[in-house]
């Protein structure tokens, strides 16, 4: 393994930057000059949220965060919590029913038109918000020849029209498999559109390589990548590149963020956010109300203030850059738009 040194990581292709994240809150804490002490009596809780959702960080995310500041809004994203420990009520392990809309092991389908593959668990960074914390990936696990069923399912269900890669997340697996995964679902006439949910493009940049580049601009499937980021420092100059890159392969780039307390509620921070993704390329699309997954509920706001938040947003930018304050009710035939 490559040592882990200030700068290695500038060198190293995505896949060593993937390999060789932070896994460790005390290690994140040393690298970002916090004194665990100054964490007092919630360490020993901060480790066991990690043991039930261990730190994920790639260190070009790392670069991207304040040295020092406990109230850094990158920090709080990634930073475990003795908040996460506490079970409260209305916040459960399957916030959607994703359970209920599974189709088989790897396919899940809650809306008309569109199925959900769930082709990996692994992700670069671990969201301490994540809503699928708590997912059995165990029970989605699939060899080549169990893919094969799942595509020979799409091909029979000509209803649908367009296929979604998450996980997980997707781009954390090799081009020539997901290269070929895509061949084969350009040979389904009546799937016309392919979506990729990712967070690659933001928190390890150089996954943008000439390799994706190269399958994302063959075949006739129109290609739409869903990135994610919450906050405006999350954009840097190498994620700004990486968006051109997808952008002038044709691909669609468009952003859902998550309204989280303490990160980016507050107009200032939408604002910013927004502008400086279409600076990159990218549209604001959603931000979600945060899914009551338990462990989550530090980060969530009420109801009202969320649209109020919302509402103060539309006088402050053009429509084109306002996202959509959206809420995900398990088993509704369709997001729901708040405002």
């Amino acid at each position: 393994m490559i040592p882990r040194t200030e700068l290695s990581w500038q060198s190293q292709s995505w896949q060593e930057q993937l390999i060789n994240i932070i896994r460790d809150p005390k290690e994140l804490c040393r690298e970002l000059a916090i004194d665990v002490d100054a964490l007092k009596g919630s360490y020993p809780a901060l480790c066991k949220a990690n043991d039930d959702f261990q730190v994920r960080v790639p260190r070009s995310y790392l670069q991207r965060i304040e040295r020092g500041n406990l109230n850094d809004p990158l920090l709080l994203q990634v930073l475990p919590s003795a908040a996460e420990l506490i079970n409260a009520p209305g916040y459960v392990t399957d916030p959607l029913a994703e359970a209920a809309a599974t189709q088989a092991p790897g396919i899940i389908q809650k809306y008309h038109g569109r199925a959900l593959l769930m082709l990996t668990s692994a992700c670069a960074i671990h969201c301490r918000y994540c809503f699928r914390r708590h997912f059995p990936y165990e029970n989605h696990r699939q060899s080549r020849h169990e893919w094969q069923e799942s595509l020979d399912r799409i091909a029979r269900d000509t209803s649908l029209n367009e296929i979604i890669l998450s996980g997980g997340d997707p781009l954390t697996l090799a081009d020539a498999y997901l290269a070929e995964f895509v061949e084969h679902l350009e040979a389904i006439s009546h799937i016309k559109t392919l979506r990729i949910h990712t967070r690659l493009p933001i928190v390890i940049p150089d996954r943008v390589n000439p390799e994706l580049l190269t399958w994302l601009r063959r075949g006739r499937l129109n290609k739409v990548m869903v990135l994610h980021a919450n906050h405006a420092n999350e954009i840097n100059n190498c994620v700004r590149s990486a968006c051109r890159s997808l952008r002038d392969a044709g691909v669609t780039l468009l952003n859902q963020a998550v309204l989280l307390r303490g990160i980016n509620n507050s107009v200032s921070s939408l604002a910013t956010l927004s502008h400086r993704l279409f600076e990159s390329g990218v549209l604001p699309y959603y931000l979600h109300v945060l899914d009551k997954v338990q462990g989550v509920q530090h980060f969530d706001l009420p109801r009202p203030e969320a649209l109020k938040l919302h509402k103060q947003l539309q006088t402050q930018l053009p429509g084109y850059l306002v996202p959509r304050l959206s809420h995900e009710l398990a088993g509704a035939p369709n997001k729901i738009i708040l405002s």
